[in-house]
């Protein structure tokens, strides 16, 4: 008869503790996506030179262009976006290289790639490109040498 007590207590603790996940896994995935992916597109511009433009909205980056020195390259007439809202295995293929780092923990995370021989990090605080700094600013244009 000793015994149904102590199952009783495992029982009701496992429904707590099922209830108190179910609760608070909401709100943990609420904090985790709540300011959105980095969305990243990769096109060229009129003179064939590869660009990638980089927004964020809630962050309030937007419009955010690198321009890659002209390679030769045939330059597609659709424009690929991602969207970087779920992991995925790294380094990975991207229209223009790779992306060899994401950390989207919280988002928007952490992207890296390496394009036409350049490092561009995008991370919410600062864009880094070659180990450089760059404030984020709305409709930035950035034009990058060959490396």
């Amino acid at each position: 008869m000793q015994s149904k007590g102590p199952v009783k207590h495992f029982i009701l603790a496992f429904m707590l503790a099922l209830a108190g996940y179910a609760v608070f896994y909401q709100d943990i995935e609420y904090w985790r996506a709540r300011k959105g992916p980095w969305r990243v597109t990769f096109a060229h511009t009129s003179a064939h030179a590869p660009v990638i433009t980089v927004d964020q909205p809630a962050l309030a980056i937007t419009n955010v262009q690198i321009i890659f020195a002209p390679e030769n390259l045939p330059a597609t007439n659709a424009p690929s976006t991602l969207i970087f809202s779920q992991p995925r295995p790294v380094p990975c293929e991207v229209p223009f290289g790779q992306c060899v780092f994401l950390d989207l923990m919280t988002l928007p995370g952490t992207a890296t790639f390496e394009l036409f021989g350049h490092e561009i990090q995008l991370l919410p605080r600062v864009l880094i490109i070659d180990r450089r700094e760059y404030p984020w600013r709305p409709n930035a244009t950035i034009t990058l040498p060959q490396p």
